[in-house]
């Protein structure tokens, strides 16, 4: 991401004011039985102790149980050592989005005199920059899922500390040395249990000791489950010994551990009781918070439960009297744990109810907060989590509505208006089913619904999952509306995509003619609907290799286009691009480099420099580079355009996984094997994990890495990956298919390299003419052929060099 001069100077410049960070409380409260770990994890990030914070990146994980103080432990730690820090800042972590809003809010804190005038991913791309000219930090990642979600932020910023807490203990191996964080010993938990019971200026007696011993053992000596019953017990002055008779017995001390959720459960209904007794409207609210996202939950949304601010900040004052919730430092945000919130949405209920306790609410409030303009990012912003939470734990159970169906879908459209299709599986998937259960399997907006879930899932790279939609929905298409209805056409024409991403080229192009010439007939030659279908026609001859149809056909659907769309619509855009990619497939990259610098910065001013059309075309112009032998042009590119993917898609998706192996690909132009392999093998486990074993993205990974392999001389590998390989190419893309082809020629290339000269020429002829029949005489991959199948048959006593032909990877746009 570019920024603006001025913005690049201010992080070079400004410096953090003393003390300075955004720590969520403070360290005033009890800490009790953990200052073994908190000296562990100070010599863990400063290397045995020495405070030496600015010499290089110290990373460390605290993962455990919930509820066990993981939150607890960083925190004392950040307030503990804060003077020894530059700055301290806290971020939520449990998504990607949440990361990148927290390291917005460090551009807002340093720089509000830009950073008020710009969107969330600039701000924190200054973030960025700041931590990197400004060393000696500490950043602390609460509460995050997915540990791979940290691994460009480690990679990029390496002149401080990382602390991050997680209730996950697997995926770390790759990402951080782990903190596991464990119960706490019998004996601080009595301490913790008689300090928040009775107070710290009460010594307590014999007795009560051995009462707190026998309810800290009641529950399972987790924090959490301390910290609710001492609140309560505090609050209402309750007698220690009497607490366990409220409980009810624990669970069979004879199986092995304590059920923490079920405990905790015990502990809070009782607590739920007092605060009824207090504040009727605490329940009510504290109900609804069980339904939202567990964090920066804003005051404002909760604000129609009460009839004036008051009395919402009353009901709020004695949840957070009993710990059941917290504020954030200007109080205008508030956040419940997640097991407060487990227990909640699994609580008692009658028959007689339809929904569980504040779950109506919480949707009619989300209805309510639905911004008027798709332009209200920031609005969106904070309510899509919240959003995302109703999402993922509705039940069938329940009756559906349209209207909550209705604000999923309006979610969804504003994260695909954004790029962000694939973030929306959860959103779409909760409309489906609310259509189907009120409008039936085959109106019209089920149809809808049912292909915009399916094109989620092709965004997301789950291929088996996305064709299985299409073609449902082709089908119901078909019998509802009639074979050339628009909308048949459309979701045809979805398909046809679909195979096309898979690989399956035959069935592809097939859809792909028969819709076209239904576009035509029905719509009209330039009609937007045909001209997509056109463009995605050519993409499919680009994607066999058929030139000679694809680039004809690329060139008249950009005219259509630019008379009928403008210069610079998106489609207008795809084509311009498309037409480019196909320029460079012929090996014109004369004419292929010019039109990818003017796409690019046409869709840098239209779209925004981080849409993922915007990153298709960076991606393509580095790989135009690369092909033009200018390295020193396309490895920063390709890192550029990695990093913004990783931050706007995620570590995992399919094209932040092409972007990571192109890379890899310039790595190894430029003689870097060591740095390419490593990148190439990362890339093709993830592949295999994401894509599945064969899908031909995979196989593109697994071809690059053998090429690898023989690079550095390891011939046994490299040719046992490359054999694999070409069999499997065979199997999924067919015998000649160009990337078969690739295959064969590099597998050939191999045996050269053993010294199996019989083997090698006998590949090349037949590739050689394969690739005469399919990609044409003067095609540059029938000329490498040619030159490879001379080389070898040259050779007599030494093997003679030949370059190996890579895979590159360049993602068309779709339409």
């Amino acid at each position: 991401m570019t920024l603006p001069a001025e913005a690049v100077r201010w992080a070079q410049e400004l410096s953090a004011p003393p003390g300075a960070g955004n720590l969520p409380g403070s360290a005033s409260g009890v800490f009790v039985g953990r200052m073994d770990e908190l000296t562990r994890l100070r010599t863990l990030l400063t290397d045995k102790g020495e405070a030496a914070v600015t010499q290089g990146t110290r990373t460390r994980a605290i993962h455990g149980l919930g509820g066990i103080g993981k939150t607890t432990l960083a925190l004392h730690y950040a307030h503990t050592y804060r003077h020894d820090y530059t700055l301290v800042w806290w971020i939520a972590a449990e998504t990607t989005e949440q990361i990148v809003t927290g390291l917005a809010a460090l551009a807002m804190r340093l720089c509000p005199q830009w950073a008020t005038t710009t969107g969330v991913q600039e701000r924190a791309a200054w973030a960025i920059l700041w931590l990197q000219w400004h060393p000696g930090w500490l950043l602390v990642f609460d509460n995050v899922e997915r540990p791979a979600d940290l691994r460009h932020y480690l990679g990029a910023l390496p002149d401080g500390h990382h602390l991050a807490t997680s209730r996950k203990a697997a995926g770390w191996h790759t990402i951080a040395p782990t903190m596991p964080l464990d119960l706490l010993d019998a004996d601080a938990s009595e301490d913790l249990l008689c300090t928040l019971a009775l107070g710290k200026e009460h010594t307590p007696t014999p007795r009560q000791r051995l009462q707190a011993q026998a309810l800290a053992a009641e529950l399972g000596y987790l924090p959490l489950a301390l910290e609710q019953a001492g609140a309560y017990l505090y609050e209402t002055g309750t007698d220690l010994g009497h607490y366990p008779a409220l409980l009810g017995r624990v669970l069979d001390t004879a199986t092995e551990g304590v059920d923490p959720q079920r405990t905790i459960a015990r502990i809070w209904q009782h607590t739920l009781t007092a605060i009824a007794t207090r504040d009727p409207l605490a329940v009510t609210v504290l109900n609804v918070l069980a339904w939202l996202a567990p964090d920066d939950i804003p005051r404002t949304l909760l604000t129609p439960l009460a009839p004036d601010p008051v009395t919402l900040g009353e009901a709020l004052g004695v949840l957070h009297a009993y710990n059941m919730i917290s504020f954030t430092a200007d109080r205008q945000n508030v956040s419940v744990h997640r097991l407060v919130q487990t227990v909640l949405r699994h609580g008692p209920t009658t028959e007689a109810d339809t929904y569980p306790p504040g779950r109506q609410e919480a949707e009619h409030l989300a209805r309510q907060a639905i911004p008027d303009q798709d332009s209200a990012t920031t609005q969106w912003e904070r309510l899509l989590p919240h959003l995302f939470a109703l999402a993922t734990t509705t039940t069938p159970h329940w009756p559906a509505s349209t209207q909550t169906a209705d604000i999923y879908e309006k979610a969804a459209e504003y994260l695909y208006r954004r790029g962000r299709d694939a973030h929306t599986i959860p959103l779409r998937t909760v409309t489906l089913a609310q259509y189907e259960q009120i409008l039936g399997d085959t109106h019209p907006h089920t149809l809808t619904s049912r292909n915009n879930l399916a094109h989620a899932y092709q965004a997301a790279g789950n291929l088996g999952r996305a064709i299985s939609l299409y073609e449902a929905t082709v089908a119901e298409y078909e019998q509802i509306l009639g074979d050339t209805h628009p909308d048949t056409l459309a979701s045809r024409n979805s398909l046809a995509g679909a195979y096309r991403s898979a690989g399956d080229l035959k069935r592809a192009i097939a859809l792909y003619e028969t819709a076209l010439a239904q576009y035509e007939q029905v719509l009209g030659d330039t009609h937007p609907d045909t001209l997509i279908s056109r463009n995605d026609l050519a993409v499919a001859y680009r994607s066999v290799g058929d030139l000679g149809r694809a680039i004809p056909l690329f060139e008249a659907t950009l005219a259509q286009r630019e008379q009928v769309l403008g210069d610079t619509h998106p489609h207008t855009l795809a084509s311009r691009n498309d037409l480019a990619v196909a320029y460079r497939s012929g090996g014109d990259l004369g004419r292929a480099i010019p039109l990818f610098e003017a796409t690019l910065a046409q869709r840098e001013q239209v779209l925004g420099d981080t849409h993922p059309h915007t990153l298709a075309s960076r991606n393509d112009l580095a790989l135009a580079y690369r092909s033009a032998g200018d390295l020193e042009g396309a490895i920063p590119l390709f890192e550029a355009t990695l990093a913004q993917r990783e931050q706007v898609l995620g570590d995992t998706h399919p094209h932040t996984l092409i972007s990571r192996n192109n890379l890899a690909l310039a790595y190894r132009s430029a003689g870097d094997l060591g740095r390419a392999i490593s990148l190439f093998e990362a890339t093709l486990a993830q592949r295999e994990q994401v894509l599945g074993d064969t899908h031909p993205d995979t196989l593109i990974s697994r071809n690059n890495l053998a090429g690898s392999y023989m690079s550095v001389g390891d011939l046994g590998r490299g040719i046992a990956l490359y054999e694999a390989t070409l069999a499997q190419y065979e199997q999924v893309l067919g015998d000649t298919h160009p990337h078969t082809l690739i295959s064969r020629n590099n597998l050939a290339l191999a045996y050269r390299s053993a010294g199996d000269l019989g083997r090698a020429i006998s590949l090349f002829e037949a590739t050689l003419a394969q690739r005469e029949q399919v990609l044409g005489d003067t095609h540059p991959d029938t000329l490498i052929s040619r030159n490879n199948l001379a080389s070898a048959r040259r050779a007599v006593q030494a093997i003679q060099p030949s370059a190996t032909k890579a895979v590159p990877q360049a993602p068309s746009t779709a339409d």
